[in-house]
């Protein structure tokens, strides 16, 4: 998963290549810490990962690279949803996005900590130790507090970590499970799936497996992230759909390769959320009398994680930072350091994930914590794709006349069915991601909607109460962030600007 973002057009020349955009694309987005979720379904996930590629991984792309062009401001989708339906929704948005990333640290930390646990020297002591939740406690936190620390020095900093740790730990770990996996099967090792043609087909008589299938949506979530580049490709009316469609193709052919690796070599009766990526590659490497090899890829995971997790921890708080500027948080969160850094909002950030880490002890299980934090962050993600689909349709009637170097081909029918389609996939996995899943034990299913639903209206409520109770000496005189073009015009009804001044007190 990557920060919705934007930037001004680059001033030179530069141009990206399509292979390039499509490589850019393709690190943003993979990861494989959630790919044993998906083994559960065999042949069967390779059908949910083209279904989710067609009716959302290409019209996240499609339509934030429209977005992205057209409204080159600071401030990503707080710009976008912000320009479609007003100041409050536009900072409904930029925190949901916030908050959805405070909650994914733990889950993704986590997969580290288990990785970290795997090199050691001795397997049942490795496996032993990532099932200790005291352990993956203080790794958590210790890694989150590190990352921060590293983020708050700046972006030469975190730039050198985050550099190579796409490729150490996220492709190179891909090719060496895919090239295993299948190398295991073709040369005589019992695949622990069935191998039918009828089992590519899911079984959609049962609801609850919509569940864990539902997350495939958010294994594409972050192509919206590289949309900002569309400007430095060539011809991108005709270049950007192709890097888009490479992009689309490699991810989801890495994705789909690296699920059913694990299923060949891991029986579905033992597929857990957070080790079986671990056990794969350790069983591997043990038939292939290579174990010393199993230690040396959980290293470059944990790079991996490491490096990801610095360029979260900078992205969205950054782009929060320029919001607050702009009025819409008090000058507390508005604080930074000589390196730029908004060190407050690194501090609130990194409490949040300090809490939900100790919540990790209060569970049934890791992996009842680790499916919980999973679900409430992806819902979150998926509240905020509905804006985007939304804002693009509305912006394509409210501003006609906006220039937009890339548009969505089709004219205005081609948004209403490329943005509608992925406005309605985005709204049924939302949904389905409410439905407690019967491969995890979570406990009473009522108690878990319940959490998961009083959470996310929490959240929600924040932005909207400040929002609501906002000063105009919280804007900073020396913000950099462009008004709305409806500000700037004052052709909103009830639209109230950041600065505290109002065109319409009927927004009120």
């Amino acid at each position: 998963m990557a920060p919705s973002a934007a930037r001004p057009p680059a001033k030179n020349s530069a141009k990206i290549t399509v292979l390039g955009l499509a490589m850019l694309n393709i690190v943003a987005v993979v990861s494989l810490s959630g790919l044993p979720a998906e083994a559960e379904y065999g042949l069967s996930a390779a059908f949910y990962y083209i279904f989710a590629a067609i009716f959302f991984l290409v019209p996240v792309s499609l339509v934030a690279a429209e977005l992205a062009t057209a409204w080159p401001e600071k401030g990503g989708v707080f710009r976008w949803a912000g320009e479609a339906f007003g100041g409050r929704w536009g900072f409904v948005a930029i925190f949901l996005l916030i908050a959805q990333v405070t909650i994914w640290f733990p889950v993704v930390l986590t997969f580290g900590a288990i990785s970290l646990a795997y090199t050691g020297p001795q397997a049942t002591l490795d496996q032993k130790l990532s099932g200790n939740r005291l352990y993956i406690l203080l790794t958590v936190l210790a890694v989150y507090w590190i990352a921060t620390a590293i983020g708050s020095r700046g972006m030469a900093a975190f730039t050198r970590i985050a550099k190579w740790g796409g490729i150490v730990g996220t492709i190179l770990p891909a090719a060496v499970l895919v090239t295993l996996g299948f190398a295991y099967l073709s040369t005589g090792g019992q695949s622990q799936i069935p191998l039918r043609w009828g089992d590519v087909v899911p079984d959609f008589s049962r609801v609850s497996n919509l569940v864990l299938a539902a997350s495939i949506f958010l294994f594409y979530a972050g192509m919206e992230m590289n949309a900002i580049h569309v400007r430095d490709v060539r011809s991108p009316s005709r270049h950007y759909p192709l890097a888009v469609g490479i992009a689309a193709v490699g991810t989801m052919s890495i994705l789909v390769l690296g699920t059913l690796a694990i299923a060949f070599v891991v029986p579905q009766s033992d597929i857990d959320l957070t080790q079986s990526l671990l056990i794969t590659f350790i069983d591997v490497f043990q038939w292939l009398g290579l174990s010393w090899a199993a230690p040396v890829v959980a290293v470059a995971l944990t790079i991996g994680v490491l490096a990801g997790i610095v360029t979260w921890v900078v992205g969205p708080s950054t782009a929060m930072l320029a919001v607050a500027k702009a009025g819409y948080l008090p000058p507390f969160f508005q604080a930074t350091n000589k390196s730029g850094m908004p060190t407050h909002i690194l501090l609130v950030q990194a409490v949040a994930v300090s809490v939900l880490a100790v919540l990790f002890v209060f569970m049934p299980s890791v992996q009842a914590a680790f499916q919980v934090l999973s679900q409430l962050a992806g819902l979150l993600y998926l509240v905020v794709y509905l804006a985007m689909f939304a804002s693009a349709i509305s912006l394509r009637y409210s501003q006609p006349d906006r220039r937009r170097p890339y548009r969505v081909p089709g004219g205005l029918v081609g948004m209403w069915v490329i943005g509608g389609v992925g406005f309605v996939a985005s709204a049924l996995a939302l949904a389905s991601s409410l439905v407690p899943p019967s491969q995890i034990g979570v406990g009473n299913p009522f108690l878990y909607i319940g959490l998961l639903v009083g959470l996310a209206g929490l959240i929600v409520t924040v932005p909207l109460v400040v929002y609501t109770r906002r000063k105009p000496h919280w804007h900073d005189p020396a913000s950099d962030v462009a008004p709305f073009a409806w500000e700037a015009r004052g052709a909103r009804s009830g639209a109230a600007d950041t600065r505290g001044r109002r065109t319409n007190d009927a927004d009120e």
